[in-house]
C-alpha cells in the first residue's frame, strides 16, 4: 500500500462512524453512533462486520432490541447485541 491509499480496516471503520452517527433520528445517533463510539476501538473483524449488518435494518427496530421491545433476529445475537442492550454508553443531558 503506498502513501496515497487508505487502509482497508481504516476505511471500513470511518464508513462506518459516519452510519452509525448518522441515522436520520437524534435518538438512533445517540444509540447507534453511542454505541460505536464505545466500542469500535477493541473491534475485531467479527465485530465489524455484524456493526455493518446493524447499520442495514430500520432505527425502529435496532431502538426495539436496544430497549428490550421486540425480540432481537438469531442472526445478530450475540455478545455485541448484549453490549447494545445495556446502553450504557448513551449521555443523557437535560
Amino acid at each position: 500500500m503506498n502513501d496515497n491509499q487508505i487502509d482497508p480496516w481504516d476505511l471500513r471503520i470511518r464508513k462506518a462512524k459516519y452510519r452509525g452517527s448518522h441515522r436520520g433520528t437524534k435518538e438512533s445517533d445517540l444509540v447507534v453512533g453511542g454505541f460505536f463510539d464505545r466500542y469500535h476501538a477493541s473491534w475485531t473483524e467479527a465485530d465489524l462486520a455484524w456493526f455493518e449488518i446493524l447499520l442495514e435494518e430500520q432505527d425502529v427496530d435496532i431502538l426495539a432490541w436496544a430497549f428490550g421491545t421486540a425480540a432481537v433476529p438469531p442472526r445478530l445475537e450475540g455478545a455485541q447485541m448484549q453490549l447494545l442492550k445495556k446502553l450504557d454508553f448513551v449521555e443523557v443531558t437535560k
